[in-house]
């Protein structure tokens, strides 16, 4: 779920806020840490977005990044210090996340929890991506309902090679993704560029000016009335929120044991001494 690495922890938000005429601007703003998905960060966009959603102001919420990175997937760091004991009652508690509410917490819960808010918010949540995405970061990108990735963006779904697996990003992944490419970069690895990412529909649209592609679509969202824009949304989730309700239980259970087995605590050790794993031919 993670292809990030710590450094020092910045003192001030790591979900910055923005408004532009309708649109909710929300900023990943932690490099430190390639934007990885810590506890803090996912309460702070947990609260983000529940703001944007109660604003009678906004009509669509654009989410971006600061630094190279879109998000790094789960934090290394916080993964590999988690107890056996929290993974499992994280996984025993995972029905919970059915209802989409609460505060977020670490882990696969807390994925599951974060990816249905974006995907249940009444208002339309548009990403733009112009620095790399890795593993936990792709589940947000299928959370999103329109998404633009720019020349720079690169993707790769690296958990296979941490001894883990995409679980819980699947839920909105793969009703999204072409089957034969979702297999092809989970089980490889491979870094693919925004171009692919678009022909395997993990992305709407690859752009050279991101920008201007975004402009007629957030024009369009702008013109939108409230209620008609949460009832379309509802319209082309439906699907994707019966996969949560279906498999969120089995696929948290499946990442918190991926999580505290020690295969992954191999992969995960060798990615952060930056060395190979064992099992690397």
């Amino acid at each position: 779920m993670t292809d990030a690495t710590p450094d020092a922890t910045p003192d001030g938000p790591l979900v910055r806020h923005a408004h532009d005429r309708g649109v909710t601007v929300l900023t990943l703003d932690s490099p430190h840490n390639r934007n990885a998905l810590s506890r803090r960060l996912v309460g702070e966009l947990h609260a983000a977005l529940a703001a944007a959603a109660g604003s009678a102001g906004t009509r669509a919420v654009l989410l971006t990044h600061t630094g190279t990175t879109f998000c790094a997937g789960a934090d290394l760091t916080e993964a590999t210090e988690a107890t056996e004991a929290t993974e499992a009652t994280e996984a025993t508690e995972a029905t919970d996340a059915t209802d989409g509410a609460g505060t977020a917490a670490a882990g696969p819960l807390g994925l599951a929890r974060l990816l249905r808010t974006i995907i249940e918010l009444p208002k339309p949540v548009v990403a733009k991506v112009t620095g790399h995405v890795r593993a936990g970061g792709l589940g947000l990108l299928g959370a999103c309902d329109v998404s633009v990735a720019g020349p720079g963006a690169t993707f790769a779904f690296t958990e296979a090679r941490l001894g883990l697996a995409p679980a819980v990003i699947s839920m909105p992944l793969l009703p999204r993704m072409d089957p034969r490419a979702a297999a092809r970069y989970y089980l490889t690895g491979e870094r693919f560029d925004a171009a692919e990412a678009a022909r395997t529909g993990l992305v709407t649209l690859a752009a050279d000016d991101p920008d201007a592609a975004l402009a007629p679509v957030l024009a369009g969202l702008r013109k939108g009335s409230p209620q008609g824009l949460a009832e379309s949304k509802a319209l082309v989730t439906a699907e994707v929120l019966r996969t949560f309700d279906r498999d969120t239980a089995a696929l948290a259970e499946t990442s918190a044991r991926l999580f505290a087995s020690e295969e992954a605590r191999e992969g995960m050790t060798a990615f952060l001494q930056r060395r190979e794993p064992s099992w690397a031919r």
